[in-house]
């Protein structure tokens, strides 16, 4: 690192002689007083500055150097400072549930200061002495507006319901927060879902990904064609800000290439939407998972037959096709070490159970015995035609029959072979559990299946090379010395057990997955 500072200094030195000095609060000198650089301090971790300099954003080791000015953070008295900003379904409850149990399991103590409806922050203190060594500032909005907080460099992390959208992403590396849709730019706290909801008197019981599209377009207006009363539909969204109604308007009308209709009711919060809906026969609305209220969750199906409800296990595995991760995205630079543990924090056990606590659903895998996917099994014995579909069931029931199944799955961007972006975060969380010790002297096995679009050897070839992948990414993520304790292999059975229809664009993206079986 002296080396490095060294080089860095000698390279400033270079461009400092000869240019004007301008409006700064701190000025950083080399202990030999040899060298400065002066700037607009725009950060200190407790062990490197970030500095804005007439040479652009700088992030110097504070070992090598001395502050001066009115800028300059206190050293011996350091607080660690985050802002973060963005969705109001995150940060009302989840992330200060975390932060509180993050100060509870390193002995500090948290106290909530409400400043108006919209900002808060956590003090983190000492229990002995009562000295600040943390806040973390909090701004709940929307997804939108933390993307907007973070690129005029008003926040340090982003609560986001969906993904970082290519506006934003490009915007983003222009500032220079680097790639954020990298997996180490990104991680998912929780999960939950888009769950359509209908009044607990309406009769309709289920309806597909592409009828809500059409719903939502305003092309079926009417609930007769889906089987209910000759009444008109009523369709309620949150508010266009909100992360889960950009979600819908993403992952359900852009893909089928339509808009949203004219005349939806928006509502402020979850809890409002779910109440209108609740008390409207009429009417329809796409509800986070976690705040449906009294309303009724419709199953997602298709024309084959098969259903899709939402609830926390189809949700943890992703089967359920509308999952929708809560992100917080971590720009490309230097946070304070009580920050970087926090976020290390948030993968652990402890910050699991929090999570379940809170009303979302968990990333911790489970394992799920045989017995617990008869609906699963059920369709595979629906699909199975002639003596090589009855084959290949029965070579999958005996390899998996001794296995238990876990709740961790992986799936792949559409038309893309990279993961999405649930399963990138899934690499880490399981990479996390390896390094634990969690399935030491056990076999994780990577099985792929694939949809029924196309000759069955092909996509049985395909489904292997997917599970080849996750098992890859599994490997390159883990410690070396962790990956002797246990036996990672791959196994595939293409098209055998489909989880939805093939005859739609969703169907076939939920079918396309490798799941882990464990012994």
């Amino acid at each position: 690192m002296k080396h490095l500072c060294a080089a860095l200094w000698a390279a400033l030195f270079l461009f400092v002689t000869g240019v004007s000095a301008w409006a700064d609060d701190v000025t950083l000198r080399s202990r030999d007083g040899a060298i400065e650089l002066s700037g607009t301090l725009l950060g200190f971790d407790g062990e490197f500055y970030r500095v804005q300099t007439q040479y652009g954003e700088l992030t110097v080791d504070g070992s090598g150097v001395l502050c001066e000015g009115p800028g300059c953070p206190s050293l011996t008295n350091y607080v660690a400072e985050v802002s973060i900003s963005g969705s109001s379904t995150v940060g009302e409850v989840l992330m200060p549930a975390l932060v509180e149990g993050f100060a509870l399991q390193n002995g500090l103590k948290a106290e909530r200061i409400k400043e108006d409806n919209t900002h808060f922050e956590y003090v983190l203190s000492e229990t002995e002495g009562g000295s600040p060594v943390g806040r973390f500032h909090f701004r709940v909005s929307s997804t939108d507006e933390g993307f907007a907080d973070l690129l005029a460099d008003e926040a340090d992390l982003v609560m986001a319901l969906r993904e970082i959208r290519p506006g934003e992403l490009a915007l983003a590396a222009e500032v220079g927060l680097g790639r954020l849709d990298d997996v180490n730019r990104s991680r998912v706290l929780a999960l939950d879902a888009m769950t359509v909801i209908v009044s607990p008197m309406n009769p309709v019981s289920a309806l597909s990904v592409s009828d809500l599209a059409r719903i939502l377009s305003g092309e079926i207006d009417n609930w007769r064609t889906l089987g209910g009363e000759d009444a008109p539909i009523s369709i309620h969204m949150r508010d266009a800000q909100s992360g889960i109604a950009q979600a819908v308007e993403d992952r359900v009308l852009r893909q089928a290439r339509m808009s949203l209709a004219d005349g939806v009711h928006r509502h402020p919060t979850n809890t409002a939407l779910a109440q209108a809906v609740a008390e409207d026969q009429l009417a329809i609305g796409v509800a986070s998972y976690s705040e449906i209220g009294n309303s009724k969750v419709l199953a997602l199906s298709g024309p084959c037959g098969f259903q899709l409800r939402a609830n926390r296990l189809t949700i943890k595995t992703e089967d359920y096709p509308l999952t929708a991760p809560m992100f917080l995205y971590i720009p490309a630079r230097r946070l304070p070490k009580l920050v970087r543990e926090f976020l290390a924090y948030t993968r652990t056990g402890p910050a699991q159970i929090i999570t379940r606590r809170a009303g979302f659903v968990d990333q911790a895998p489970e394992e799920i015995s045989l017995n617990a996917q008869g609906d699963r099994f059920a369709n595979a014995i629906r699909v199975a035609e002639g003596e090589d579909g009855l084959g290949s069931l029965k070579r999958m029931m005996d390899t998996l029959a001794p296995l238990r199944r876990l709740s961790t799955s992986f799936r792949f961007e559409a038309g893309a072979a990279r993961l999405d972006a649930q399963s990138r975060s899934n690499v880490q969380q399981l990479a996390h559990a390896i390094e634990a010790g969690v399935y030491d002297g056990r076999q994780l096995v990577f099985v792929g299946f694939s949809d029924g679009a196309g000759p069955a050897d092909g996509n049985l070839r395909i489904a292997q090379q997917r599970a080849q992948v996750v098992k890859q990414a599994i490997e390159t993520t883990v410690e070396a010395s962790s990956l002797s304790q246990l036996v990672l292999a791959t196994d595939a059975f293409g098209e055998a057990m489909p989880m939805a229809c093939d005859d739609t664009r969703w169907g076939r993206q939920v079918n396309r997955r490798v799941e882990i079986w464990v012994r």
